[in-house]
């Protein structure tokens, strides 16, 4: 089985987790919750044949709904789904073999290149927590699907395309800056922990990270294609507050 058939199982196993437990012996549980969330987002894209790279920071947000099914034990078992706005991209390290920024000829100043591409974005999790339920703190964990549209792309650097310094570069690949993104959905898979308070009639304030690793590449990739691969890779900051609709039995 492949990499991507696998982490999709996965993926699949902790999204029906919270209706297999409901099969068992637990409490019934039957809260929902809404609200809305933001944070901020490292991204790089990873590319065969490689290219040099750092963290491309973005800001992301958005809403959340929360529907509590189940209470088995100790632990509480929910699914989280979100719809963000997501700044994703990748920031180059342009560098020599020594590890020192590469100058252009013609404007005297380090080559810097990014790619800004912004989406909407749609996790869907499994989200298990340990802990207080209403009232206190719980330590969480959530996993599953992400699915994104983009939405618009855009480009930073400060020389001309045509006099780059191909002679310095330790990494000379830069098809990516003539080529537009030609995927525009893209499909991963997501995780993280984090903590929760909740506060009776006020509601729940969560802080988490999570990580994102994308099955889908942003650019073609048959073999009469320049990249085999172009997936994305992130690292979210986020924290959200969702208030109680409903809470019962």
């Amino acid at each position: 089985m492949s990499r991507k058939w696998t982490m999709w199982v996965v993926a699949a196993a902790m999204a029906l987790m919270p209706m297999s437990v409901s099969a068992q012996v637990g409490e019934y549980r039957n809260d929902f919750s809404v609200g809305g969330g933001a944070g901020y987002v490292f991204s790089s894209v990873g590319f065969i044949p490689k290219v040099s790279q750092g963290q491309h920071g973005g800001v992301t947000g958005g809403v959340a709904a929360r529907y509590v099914c189940e209470k088995y034990y100790t632990m509480i078992c929910s699914v989280l789904a979100e719809f963000n706005f997501a700044s994703m991209g990748w920031k180059e390290d342009i560098l020599d073999t020594h590890d020192v920024p590469v100058v252009n000829s013609v404007t005297g100043l380090p080559e810097e290149y990014s790619r800004t591409i912004n989406y909407l974005q749609l996790p869907i999790f499994a989200h298990l927590a340990w802990g207080k339920e209403h009232q206190g703190f719980n330590f969480f964990i959530q996993a599953g699907p992400q699915f994104g549209y983009m939405l618009s792309e855009s480009s930073s650097y400060n020389f001309d395309l045509a006099s780059i310094n191909m002679q310095d570069r330790s990494n000379k690949t830069i098809e990516q800056y003539g080529m537009s993104v030609a995927r525009k959905f893209d499909y991963g898979i997501a995780g993280g922990l984090g903590v929760e308070y909740s506060v009776p009639k006020l509601g729940h304030f969560l802080l988490e990270g999570r990580y994102y690793y994308g099955l889908g590449n942003i650019y073609k990739s048959t073999k009469r294609d320049y990249f085999g691969t172009s997936n994305f890779n992130g690292i979210y900051i986020r924290a959200t507050y969702l208030f109680d609709i409903k809470i019962g039995k």
